[in-house]
């Protein structure tokens, strides 16, 4: 028995039960497609993250109020230092390597103007804030360059929530009111869309000092630090943590670095894309079980064809491989077919959401058509050495 007539013989097996090997290939193709999808989705959420925070820039250091860590006896009062304007201005004046400070504070208040009033997120910060952040204006200017304690009566719009206050009128002189305050728009940023869960789109920016005053804030909510160079980072982060534990006799501060937060996420989205491609590859073992039952029908409807193979002289492991082989095309038809649905999946995704960058990183699709080809090995297996034990002389016998 040559491999030509394996394969013309686990071709006509195929061929002469359709329906059985399409829902064999329905199961695997399922399994496989499965897995391109959902690794594609996580790597999509990998990407989306990295790129949103690499908008931020590449020479920042985020100083945040309160230490990150486990003490192991019960403290009293347990409340940090406040970060203040002071911490900020004294960063941006004694570390050397760090090029711009831009304090930030946040808060929702309601915004008015005449009959139009709706809730929206206030930013309290300075002019190096633009700058550090790349933002861009549509009309006007951004807050004025002066010094951070001023405390001005200045406001920026974003283009969603200008459209929405003033509709096609110029919003650039008008009068805002922000929860009892009083504010004359001097801007209106360009669209940004979402970056880091800030839709600067949607958002209006006060001085930092006014924005405290307003907000009944006592510590900033972040002080962000552009450093001159990448090279700069470390020296920097160490300067500032020495300077603010001096100014606050304890460290009492969390400074985290932009490859920090970005090695976090990817390592965190690395792992979730890991796990769904694992439970998704769950599915092909179902669909191994099916190839299994269906080559046990198989060998159980052939049995007199086995014998009479056996009978001309077919050895035990040219049945094996005919019966592997018809197991192994399943899986492996099954998986290019997987993999193609899959591929179609994501790009339909992509189309539809064309922010979310999802595609299959190439292990997930070596891996899941891996598996779905040694799935059906590994299944067909049992059926196949059970056509290999037939007695020739009783499978002939058998009606």
């Amino acid at each position: 028995m040559r491999w030509r007539d394996v394969l013309r013989f686990a071709a006509g097996s195929l061929k002469g039960h359709g329906l059985r090997t399409a829902l064999s290939l329905l199961g695997v193709m399922i399994g496989v497609s499965a897995v391109v999808i959902l690794t594609a989705l996580g790597e999509g959420a990998r990407r989306y993250v990295i790129d949103q925070f690499a908008g931020l820039g590449t020479n920042l250091l985020i100083v945040m109020p309160g230490k990150t860590e486990t003490s192991g006896s019960f403290g009293f009062g347990g409340v940090p230092n406040d970060l203040t304007l002071d911490d900020a201005l004294a960063i941006e004046r004694e570390i050397r390597s760090v090029h711009k400070v831009a304090p930030v504070t946040v808060g929702t208040e309601e915004v008015s103007t005449g009959d139009r009033r709706r809730q929206m997120p206030v930013f309290g910060t300075t002019r190096s804030y633009l700058e550090i952040r790349d933002l861009e204006m549509a009309r006007g200017e951004f807050l004025p360059a002066e010094e951070m304690f001023r405390g001005g009566a200045e406001l920026v719009l974003g283009s969603k929530a200008a459209r929405e206050l003033f509709g096609a009128a110029d919003p650039i002189g008008e009068i805002l009111r922000v929860g009892g305050w009083r504010f004359r728009v001097i801007g209106v940023l360009a669209e940004g869309g979402v970056n880091v869960g800030v839709n600067f789109d949607d958002i209006a920016i006060v001085p930092v000092r006014t924005g405290m005053r307003m907000l009944n804030r006592s510590s900033l909510f972040r002080v962000v630090a552009q450093v001159h160079a990448h090279s700069d980072l470390d020296i920097a982060k160490e300067s500032i943590l020495g300077l603010v534990t001096e100014r606050h006799e304890e460290e009492d501060i969390t400074i985290l670095t932009q490859d920090a937060v970005v090695a976090t996420f990817s390592q965190i989205l690395d792992t979730l894309t890991l796990v769904v491609g694992a439970i998704a590859a769950i599915s092909l073992s179902v669909a191994g079980i099916g190839i299994m039952n269906v080559m046990l029908v198989s060998v159980s409807e052939r049995t007199r064809e086995i014998g009479l193979l056996k009978a001309i002289g077919a050895s035990g492991p040219q049945i094996l491989a005919a019966f592997l082989t018809e197991a192994t095309f399943i899986s492996a038809a099954g998986g290019l077919l997987g993999l193609a649905v899959g591929w179609l999946a994501v790009a339909l995704l992509v189309q539809l959401y064309p922010a979310l960058p999802a595609s299959p990183p190439l292990w997930a699709v070596a891996a899941a058509f891996g598996l779905s080809v040694a799935v059906g090995t590994v299944f067909g297996f049992l059926p196949a050495r059970r056509a290999t034990r037939l007695d020739p002389v009783t499978a002939l016998s058998r009606r």
